[in-house]
């Protein structure tokens, strides 16, 4: 790159350059795990099928010239091999690839890859060094393994549509593919946790990552709930089923929220309410957390009338500087506007200058992700000759 006094200087290599990635991965959770991997500068080859491509590249609209605006989400900083592996032929190119890469990512059906010689047995006799990650609805072991699943589906069987949404009569999913989300995000940990193994053990090893495993265990504070009592916990809608005010309340307009995570909190959030809210902390029933949440409706009915007599605007004014957590309910168009989203660069555009790209959250002092190469179109590294990329 050049500077503004015309000085040509070398790009700061990423994180995880000399790493290579072949990527068999389509959909969301895998794609979305290599993303992560390419941002961090791994070398990321994309196998597609030479006809289809991957199947969101179709999924709009909308559209961004003749890729859907789904396929840009968890494609960028990637190339692209069409290479049709169910051929012999297709399998000889794929092996050319293999013989020189770090980490190979499926999430074919359990099994699927076994008939081509690519599941992790047969390719860690001929790469001992090769990190191998299957990202599958249900793992490679039990009743479902064989079963597709779906992001929607294990939100559903995982539990989670069971704790969202306004009540137990509507159960609903989260607005995003959070467990395929999630799940690529436990996939990059995975296979950087088998990498920094391999640098002592000069092997590799199989990583098995599934939507419904890391589903069960994003219930997190819910789950443990379950299990610490026994309770079959119910929708809350936006409030906390273990803090009060933790919830989103109306206005004479717009909908706002409020996290008061502590004593300390509430007390300043009940001294800038007024209106006689300032004699609530030392009111038994909402001194302490544990009463509020014994108090919620008594409460909530309180904060709920003194907020609807003022617009959000103006509360948001009065709250400014108070030392407690509380925001606006933004849509996107609230998002884009936001001085926070401006002032972090997190709407902006791949390294094209055009296509839309939304910034990784990861920020580094020596290593900063500062490629966003936009995603490549079908097979636009076909010709590319893939040299080593360490020693």
């Amino acid at each position: 790159m050049t500077t503004t006094d015309g000085t040509e200087v070398s790009a700061p290599r990423g994180a995880l350059d000399g790493v290579r990635v072949l990527d068999l991965s389509r959909i969301l959770a895998g794609p979305y795990a290599t993303q992560v991997l390419g941002d961090l500068g791994a070398d990321v080859i994309k196998v597609e099928h030479p006809e289809r491509g991957d199947d969101t590249r179709q999924w709009g609209p909308p559209f961004w010239g003749d890729s859907a605006v789904y396929y840009l989400t968890a494609n960028r900083n990637k190339r692209s091999r069409a290479i049709d592996f169910t051929t012999a032929a297709g399998q000889a190119t794929l092996h050319t690839l293999l013989a020189d890469a770090d980490v190979f990512v499926e999430n074919y059906k359990t099994g699927g890859l076994a008939k081509y010689g690519l599941d992790f047995a047969t390719l860690a006799a001929k790469y001992p060094k090769l990190v191998y990650c299957s990202i599958t609805g249900f793992g490679q072991t039990g009743p479902y393994a064989r079963d597709v699943g779906y992001d929607a589906l294990v939100q559903a069987m995982g539990g989670l549509m069971s704790i969202t949404g306004p009540d137990a009569s509507a159960p609903t999913k989260v607005g995003v593919a959070v467990t395929d989300l999630t799940t690529g995000l436990y996939a990059v940990i995975a296979i950087l946790a088998a990498l920094r193994e391999r640098d002592r053990s000069g092997l590799g090893q199989h990583c098995d990552l599934s939507l419904f495993d890391t589903q069960v265990s994003a219930l997190a504070n819910v789950g443990m709930a379950f299990l610490a009592t026994g309770r079959v916990p119910s929708p809350v809608g936006n409030a906390h089923a273990t803090i009060v005010p933790y919830q989103s309340f109306a206005t004479a307009d717009k909908p706002l929220m409020v996290a008061i995570g502590n004593d300390a909190q509430f007390t300043l959030f009940a001294n800038r309410i007024g209106s006689g809210a300032d004699a609530w902390p030392s009111d038994p029933r909402f001194s302490t957390n544990r009463a509020r949440v014994e108090n919620r409706n008594v409460l909530v009915a309180e904060i709920a009338a003194r907020f609807a007599v003022a617009t959000r605007e103006e509360w948001l004014t009065r709250f400014a500087g108070a030392g407690f957590p509380f925001g606006p309910i933004n849509d996107l168009g609230d998002l884009a506007r936001d001085p926070q989203v401006a002032a972090r660069g997190l709407f902006t555009t791949m390294s094209d200058g055009t296509t839309p790209c939304i910034r990784s959250p990861l920020r580094f002092s020596r290593t900063p992700i500062e490629t966003y190469r936009a995603p490549p179109s079908l097979d636009a590294d076909g010709d590319a000759r893939f040299e080593p990329t360490s020693d």
